[in-house]
């Protein structure tokens, strides 16, 4: 890198404007350059008249001033009053620091009004505060966003390598352990006034609707004991983990993913039981409607549907079913025509007792569903070879078959196998297996096809159909949530803490989800998780000029976006920021030397 001047007339004065270039090589022998940093001008000029001059904050002072800069190979005027020379030759770049995606993050924050949201809601907490507790979680969430990791990580590591100090206009002060510790202790007792605000936000930006709503329930584990953590209970993993104790998590979005409410449940808490609650939930938060509810098969129980059907103000579903219910219907739906509503996708409809079934026949998710079980089936059975070869005693042959067949799962149930009587020796007469060849057939012949049951008796088909495959949106979420969010595992172990870390995790994806709306609208075919990355080459460095007089001037400034990193942002509607106002501070003293000796 090098600094580069470019000198220009205007009006018969002589401007010089500097910027710091980077050159890179693209060929065996050529190349390009490229301009990192643009530093504006440094006077020439000794007419008062059109002295440059900008403001800079005097750190031994605590105050802005205002400093004309000149060259210190250009004489200053006479009336040299705050005028500084600085020192071109010496020009240093520090602390390269992460900004693009912290900007972007702030500015999803915004676009959300959540700056206001929660400042209003904070405010009675900043009396005795030298840092807003809005700036705090602020800084929580965009981390969350970009780079999750605990609260110490953000507090030891991340804060210096982002310019979030900048973007926040806040010190290290924001950032110290038990301040971010203190920010989640006053955040919970807001969550359903966030909930209010974010839906009309959602309405606002994208015209959201919500008469269809996603329901589904997921679990995250803890790690430690959880002794303090009331909810924390052994239940059904669908981490796989079930030697560690959990959480449950109910989560309502619309098709388009927006998060309208979640709960956090104990760990043991059973599917079938939270609806009838989440129900009176959101009818008590948004009043009656006429809402359709779209869940999997295993949250609803029949008493529950038989209530959503008679209320007085009857509450829509549409719900998957159990595998049985095919078998069970056989007889009504065997001799019904197929109807296509899609390349590949067919249904058959029958309606019984004031509810509409929709029998959908999938050739992509029959393809699925052999080629799954055929890989668990060829695993099953090469392990069952390889026991056979091996001869173990017969206590260890149960041991290693029961093993296979969990692993299997119901798989194995298309395999017969012949195990030796007690003590008898393990051999190819007495250990033997096959392949019921009947039972498997019989199977494959109702793979792709699944029934769903609605009370939306008028409802074409086709839109049940669609509407039901968008439950694919609720699985990105807790997919999304635990992956790109972080929530999983969760290390705190006080309760309500655990709580705040959901809360702040919930945050993070509503930043996530629109930013993923905005793309859908402005530019489609990238991810939000591309766009972060694109963005956050865009660094922040301090630009060191030493004066002539003992001091430093430090110029914070970000580099220039590449090309396809300013496209993006002309596509999505948005500029960046001003540079950073520049400070001066009197220079450190170096190091002594006699400190390194032994």
């Amino acid at each position: 890198m090098f600094l580069r001047a470019k000198i220009r007339k205007k009006d018969g004065k002589q401007h010089r404007y500097f910027s710091v270039v980077e050159n890179r090589r693209v060929g065996p022998k050529k190349t390009a350059q490229r301009t990192v940093l643009y530093l504006g001008e440094i006077n020439d000029n000794q007419e008062n008249a059109w002295r440059n001059t900008l403001q800079v904050f005097d750190e031994s002072r605590q105050q802005y001033t205002t400093l004309s800069l000149f060259s210190e190979d250009h004489e200053m005027p006479a009336e040299a009053a705050g005028m500084v020379q600085v020192r071109l030759s010496k020009i240093e770049l520090r602390r390269p620091r992460a900004f693009g995606n912290c900007w972007l993050g702030c500015e999803l924050w915004r676009q959300l009004q959540l700056e206001a949201f929660w400042r209003e809601k904070l405010s009675r907490h900043v009396q005795r505060e030298t840092v807003p507790w809005e700036k705090v979680l602020r800084l929580l969430v965009v981390n969350r966003l970009i780079d999750p990791g605990s609260e110490f990580r953000l507090h030891r590591h991340w804060f210096d390598q982002s310019a979030m100090a900048e973007l926040l206009d806040a010190d290290f002060a924001v950032a110290e352990k038990d301040r971010l510790y203190r920010c989640l202790d006053r955040i919970l007792e807001h969550k359903q006034a966030l909930f209010v605000h974010l839906r009309q936000r959602w309405q606002d930006l994208f015209a959201a609707q919500f008469d269809v709503l996603l329901y589904d329930l997921t679990s995250t584990y803890i790690e430690g004991e959880g002794a303090q953590i009331p909810k924390a209970r052994y239940g059904y993993s669908r981490d796989q983990r079930f030697d560690c104790k959990q959480v449950v998590i109910a989560l309502v979005i619309t098709p388009e993913g927006f998060p309208l409410a979640y709960e956090v449940m104990e760990g043991n808490t059973s599917d079938r039981t939270t609806l009838r609650a989440f129900l009176d939930k959101i009818e008590t938060s948004y009043g009656k409607a006429q809402r359709v509810w779209v869940m999997d098969r295993g949250i609803p129980t029949e008493a529950t549907l038989t209530q959503m059907r008679t209320a007085e103000q009857k509450v829509f579903y549409l719900v998957g079913t159990p595998r049985s219910k095919i078998r069970q219907y056989q007889k009504k739906w065997l001799d019904l025509p197929w109807q296509k509503v899609r390349d590949a996708v067919e249904v058959k409809l029958f309606a019984e007792e004031g509810e509409l079934y929709v029998l959908a026949k999938s050739e992509g998710r029959r393809a699925k569903e052999r080629a799954m079980r055929r890989k668990k089936l060829a695993r099953l059975l090469w392990k069952l070879r390889a026991m056979r070869r091996s001869g173990p005693r017969r206590d260890q042959l149960l041991l290693r078959l029961g093993a296979a067949r969990k692993e299997a799962g119901s798989a194995s149930r298309f395999v017969e196998v012949q195990v030796p009587r007690e003590g008898e020796a393990v051999t190819r007469a007495s250990f033997s297996f096959r392949v019921d060849k009947a039972k498997l057939k019989s199977a494959e012949l109702q793979d792709g096809h699944y029934l769903l049951r609605s009370n939306l008796v008028e409802e074409d088909p086709a839109v049940l159909w669609e509407r039901y495959i968008q439950l694919t949106q609720i699985e990105a979420a807790f997919k999304a949530l635990k992956s790109e969010m972080g929530l999983r595992p969760i290390y705190h172990q006080l309760g309500h803490r655990v709580e705040a870390h959901i809360f702040v995790a919930f945050l993070a994806y509503c930043l996530l989800t629109t930013l993923k709306n905005r793309l859908q609208a402005l530019a489609p075919g990238l991810t939000p998780k591309a766009v972060l990355e694109k963005l956050a080459t865009i660094q922040m460095l301090d630009v060191h000029l030493p004066t002539t007089d003992g001091r430093y001037l430090i110029l914070p400034r970000f580099t220039q976006p590449e090309p396809e990193q300013a496209i993006l942002l002309h596509q999505l509607q948005l500029s960046l920021p001003l540079q950073p106002p520049p400070r001066i501070k009197p220079q450190a003293n170096n190091f002594p030397r006699e400190a390194l000796r032994r």
